[in-house]
C-alpha cells in the first residue's frame, strides 16, 4: 500500500488557458512571492516531509517545491481562490496570476478583485516581478496582446541556440 496517495488535480493546459483571452487589450501579471512557501503544512502532515541530511532530520512547516502533491494542491488552491474570476478575468498557472480585460476601466475593477481576494486569502504577490496595465505581456512563454498570442521569440531564440549533445 503506497505511503501516499497522488493528487490528480490536472493542470491547465496553456493553450486552453490563452483561448479565453479575445477582445482584451490591458494586461497584468502578478507573480506570488515564494509561492509555495505561504502554505503551512498541516500539523499532521508535517512528520510526512521528513527528510535526512548528515546534518540532522529535518521537516518542513511550509509547502516545498518538491512535495509530490504540491503543484496540483497550489492549483486547488489558487482556483478556489479565484473561482469567480477565473475564465472571465482571470488566468491561473500555479503561482502565476494574469488579469485581463477589455478596457482600462475594466482593468481597474479587475485588479481591485484579484488584489482583494490575494489579501483576503492572504496570499502575497512580490512587487518586482509583478508587472501592471501592459499593453503586451510575456506569460508562460508567450507573447499576448490585443492581436493574439504568439511564443514568446526569446524563448525560440534560447532553444536555437542550445547546444547539441555530443554523446
Amino acid at each position: 500500500m503506497p505511503l501516499l496517495v497522488k493528487n490528480k488535480y490536472p493542470l491547465p493546459h496553456i493553450d486552453i488557458l490563452f483561448d479565453r483571452l479575445g477582445g482584451a487589450t490591458v494586461f497584468s501579471k502578478i507573480d506570488l512571492r515564494s509561492g509555495y512557501h505561504q502554505i503551512k503544512v498541516r500539523e499532521e502532515d508535517i512528520p510526512k516531509t521528513a527528510f535526512s541530511t548528515r546534518y540532522g532530520l529535518y521537516q518542513y512547516l511550509v509547502m516545498s517545491f518538491g512535495l509530490t502533491n504540491a503543484p496540483a494542491f497550489f492549483m486547488y488552491l489558487m482556483n478556489s481562490v479565484f473561482m469567480n474570476e477565473l475564465d472571465k478575468f482571470v488566468v491561473v498557472f500555479i503561482d502565476d496570476i494574469l488579469v485581463y480585460s477589455k478596457n482600462e476601466k475594466e482593468h481597474e475593477e479587475h485588479l481591485r478583485i484579484v488584489l482583494s481576494r490575494l489579501r483576503e486569502h492572504k496570499l502575497y504577490a512580490k512587487f518586482s516581478k509583478c508587472a501592471f496595465w501592459l499593453k503586451e505581456v510575456a506569460f508562460l512563454g508567450h507573447i499576448l496582446s490585443a492581436k493574439g498570442v504568439v511564443v514568446d521569440p526569446g524563448k525560440v531564440e534560447d532553444v536555437l541556440n542550445w547546444k547539441q549533445p555530443q554523446t
